[in-house]
């Protein structure tokens, strides 16, 4: 009879908090576009390969698609920061590798909606008056 395999024996991979939304969302929020990038109209993607530690942090990462014009560096640097969870059950020295696509793309302006409104003076109304005037003209004969 084979014994059950409880989750316990198993080494379980690192989490980011969030999910792969939570990482989207922390890489573009500290991702600068490479001004050299941004003078040429650069836009892609890059492909990178990274390392995680036992301790959940990023160790190595690797271009494996090159953007070039600074983008691979930042992007790079930007997945550096990134943090995850693993399980300490085993206490090993395990590294993981994981693959990432970094997106550059230049934000596109905003169209301006500028709406004027005029205001006229009110209306001056002429002041009337309660009276009556009239005139009398009388003809001689």
């Amino acid at each position: 009879m084979k014994k059950e395999r409880k989750e316990k024996h198993f080494i379980k991979k690192p989490d980011y908090p969030g999910g792969s939304k939570a990482i989207q969302a922390f890489i573009y929020k500290h991702l600068k576009y490479p001004k050299e990038a941004l003078e040429k109209g650069i836009e892609g993607s890059v492909y990178l390969r990274y390392s995680i530690d036992q301790k959940g942090k990023v160790v190595d990462t690797r271009v494996i698609s090159s953007l070039g014009y600074g983008c691979d560096e930042e992007a790079a640097r930007v997945v550096k920061k990134l943090k995850f969870q693993v399980d300490k059950a085993f206490r090993r020295r395990v590294t993981w590798h994981k693959k990432i696509r970094v997106w550059f793309k230049k934000k596109k302006p905003t169209k301006t909606n500028i709406q004027y409104q005029l205001k006229s003076d009110p209306k001056k109304e002429k002041p009337t008056s309660s009276g009556y005037s009239y005139t009398i003209t009388i003809k001689g004969s």
